[in-house]
């Protein structure tokens, strides 16, 4: 049986309704995909505070997280991804990649441009459709 994990990301947006999308590094797994930047939530821990803590980590900036966008259950070959996602905003600091290749603020009509990583893409569809508010 696979191993299911459970993630957040954060679709962190600013004034011009642009989106931070981050671009996972070549010794990650899903190499040189775009997903949103978030982590593995730890046992105890709240999707939202899991969220705040991994932004600071990867990012070194503080979020302020708002409501749940999308929940999805995706099945890689090794592992069965369960992503939750919520819409965010930064309160404090600059965004940098820490972690990541790349970050860039992309226009959310634009985020269908980039090459995600597969368990992203309902969230991106859900961001495109319109069904958010942002």
């Amino acid at each position: 049986m696979k191993k299911t994990v459970r993630v957040v990301g954060a679709v962190i947006y600013n004034e011009e309704n642009a989106i931070l999308c981050a671009l996972r590094s070549p010794e990650m797994s899903l190499p040189n995909l775009w997903e949103f930047p978030g982590g593995k939530i730890e046992k105890d821990e709240r999707p939202e505070e899991t969220l705040v803590r991994e932004i600071q980590e990867e990012l070194g900036c503080t979020i302020e997280v708002y409501e749940k966008i999308e929940e999805v259950h995706h099945e890689y070959p090794n592992v069965i991804v369960n992503l939750l996602t919520y819409k965010a905003k930064i309160v404090e600091g600059e965004p940098k990649a820490k972690e990541h290749a790349e970050l860039k603020w992309v226009p959310l009509q634009d985020l269908n441009s980039l090459e995600w990583a597969p368990a992203d893409i309902p969230t991106v569809e859900a961001l495109l459709a319109d069904k958010v508010d942002i």
